[in-house]
């Protein structure tokens, strides 16, 4: 029960109406071409049934004629014998005309069962067309249903490629970031060159900068106590001017009453 359960359910999943409808209407005309054959060959029967019988009756008319001529030749023995084989033909005659009419009957009956088999196969190829063009559109619409909410099997495919592929993007993008973070860093070295370039020229210019700091505090020591810190906060934004121009401008208090300016 299990195993035919089963089977039911496969055969059931693999079958198609459509060809299933074809199928019987096959099987129909089969059937009828067997039908008309059959009608061939009784009508065949029947007529082969008429030969005979019109070679029998010609027969009995011979044996008629001679009966008569021996009579009139004065041989009844001849006669007799003529009238006896034309009795038997007779009989013949008559079986062969009952053979006939059942023949005839026949014939008539399979006529029948062949136009109502035409006419049965006639309307069933007609709803078969019909029920296999509803089928078909049914199934067309049902494949533009599932493609629209995305449950058939292709456009899941489709569904599942998109998302690898965004699952892949999103991978590299983040790998590109990282990899950009850790060459800002200075954590992974950059061997085309041009950001190590940028990085060691900002480094000289910085190291620029201290170097006009330190020159700021060398010439504030030399001059008055509290330049030192003054010159290196003025020094942060011009290092070479700024530094020169306020130790002139300290110095000027330190002149003696009457000395020329």
């Amino acid at each position: 029960m299990i195993f035919k359960s089963k089977a039911n359910k496969a055969l059931d999943k693999m079958e198609d109406p459509r060809e299933t409808l074809d199928y019987s209407y096959q099987r129909q005309l089969e059937l009828l071409q067997k039908v008309r054959r059959g009608v061939a060959d009784v009508a065949t029967s029947r007529k082969r049934v008429e030969l005979q019988i019109n070679q029998i009756e010609a027969q009995a008319r011979k044996l008629e004629d001679q009966g008569r001529k021996a009579l009139s030749v004065g041989r009844e023995d001849l006669a007799r014998e003529a009238l006896t084989r034309r009795g038997s033909l007779n009989t013949q005659i008559a079986d062969l005309r009952v053979q006939h009419d059942n023949l005839q009957a026949e014939e008539e009956k399979l006529t029948t069962a062949s136009h109502r088999l035409q006419a049965k196969v006639d309307a069933f190829r007609t709803k078969k067309e019909t029920i296999k063009a509803t089928y078909t559109a049914a199934e067309a619409q049902t494949r533009i249903n599932e493609a629209f909410s995305g449950i058939s099997e292709e456009m899941g495919d489709v569904g599942l490629a998109i998302q690898r592929a965004e699952d892949k993007t999103a991978q590299m993008q983040a790998r590109a970031g990282a990899i950009d973070e850790l060459l800002a860093s200075g954590v992974l070295d950059d061997f085309s060159g041009s950001r190590g370039d940028d990085i060691q020229l900002e480094l000289d210019r910085m190291g620029g900068r201290d170097v006009e700091l330190e020159l700021a505090k060398m010439k504030a020591e030399l001059g008055m106590g509290s330049q030192p810190q003054q010159s290196i906060e003025q020094g942060q934004g011009e290092p070479q001017a700024q530094p020169t121009q306020q130790n002139h401008t300290q110095q000027q208090p330190q002149r003696q009453p009457g000395e020329g300016v």
